[in-house]
């Protein structure tokens, strides 16, 4: 039985949407038994500050399309991502929006978190540089909740990803994603 599950993060270039992803996947495939993933990617032709997507199947059966027709979790980081990106939405997803550079949220059939993901890089952490952690934390606690993966198997991929140096600052950026993403959950219950 099939339980594909779409994932796809946007953005600009230079926010690390494909690396995102990318750890995304590799959580899946090399740290969660029995679930497939496949991940790809498509960039603006000019890279830094054009629109940017990445996306990652899930599915306990093999994946035979690689791209998100209707995202069940979409994080959107731009404006022009959003306005991009958002319209295929699946019915009753979870997407989660940065508060800083998504102005106009869109009206979709959808569990819509506004949340601050730039702000958190920049004003806790120092570091706009580790926005696509904190986004990764946040994806964390909904695939926690959906039963796909362990925010320990995104951790693992995580630290197996990010530069020699470099791990404390992204595992920081991951767990106040996460707890953010935790905090907003409960909240609406």
């Amino acid at each position: 039985m099939s339980e594909r599950f779409e994932i796809r993060v946007a953005g600009s270039g230079g926010q690390g949407v494909i690396l995102a992803a990318v750890i995304l996947g590799e959580a899946a495939a090399l740290n969660t038994e029995g679930l497939n993933s496949v991940q790809s990617q498509a960039y603006g032709p000019e890279a830094r500050g054009g629109a940017s997507k990445s996306e990652v199947v899930y599915d306990r059966a093999e994946i035979d399309y690689p791209k998100a027709a209707h995202p069940n979790l979409q994080i959107i980081l731009t404006q022009k991502a959003c306005d991009q990106y958002s319209h295929d939405t699946a019915k009753g997803a979870t997407v989660i929006l940065d508060d800083f550079f998504v102005t106009e949220p869109p009206k979709l059939d959808a569990d819509v978190y506004l949340l601050p993901i730039v702000r958190t890089a920049r004003e806790k952490l120092g570091r706009e540089l580790v926005v696509n952690m904190v986004a990764l934390g946040t994806a964390a606690k909904v695939l926690e909740v959906k039963n796909l993966t362990k925010p320990e198997a995104i951790k693992k991929a995580i630290l197996a990803r990010v530069p020699k140096g470099t791990e404390e600052l992204n595992e920081k950026a991951f767990e106040y994603g996460y707890q953010m993403m935790n905090e907003a959950m409960a909240a609406r219950k």
